[in-house]
């Protein structure tokens, strides 16, 4: 074996050891869920939610601990050309692992329209493994939910 081959080796092997080396466990999630379809009245006047937009949740943290979190809707094609979301709100829900729900963040309700709400909620600890979700609702009725699994 060369001198070359083998430093080229011996760089191989000391570049998988900094990357095996474990570090803090860190945990990430995103996901997204349409929005169906759904017609509502805002001051007399029906409005129309087409097809075209996500709702997506993401969070990041390790363990029970949440350091972001942000939830909000992304249209595209036909629903980005609609008026939006008009009297909106975001909610943050946290269950345990039998699916009972232990604490809500309720957001404000934004009486404007928007065709991109978005709420972040600040971090924290949870008391219990289970799973944290967030829930879109227009006009007071929930229309959308995604939800992340916190595990062990």
């Amino acid at each position: 074996m060369t001198h070359v081959a083998r430093l080229t080796t011996a760089l191989v092997a000391a570049a998988a050891l900094v990357i095996t080396v474990p570090s803090t466990a860190q945990a990430s999630a995103v996901g997204s869920t349409p929005v169906r379809t759904f017609e509502y009245t805002v001051g007399g006047m029906t409005m129309k939610v087409p097809t075209g937009c996500m709702f997506t949740h993401i969070i990041r943290g390790g363990g029970r601990k949440i350091t972001y979190q942000n939830a909000g809707v992304d249209c595209a094609f036909v629903g980005a050309l609609s008026s939006g979301f008009c009297n909106w709100r975001i909610d943050f829900t946290y269950a345990d692992t039998r699916n009972k729900t232990y604490r809500t963040s309720r957001g404000r309700t934004h009486s404007e329209c928007k065709i991109d709400p978005m709420r972040s909620n600040s971090p924290q600890t949870l008391p219990r493994y289970g799973k944290a979700c967030a829930h879109l609702a227009v006009n007071g009725v929930r229309r959308v939910s995604q939800c992340h699994h916190i595990t062990k």
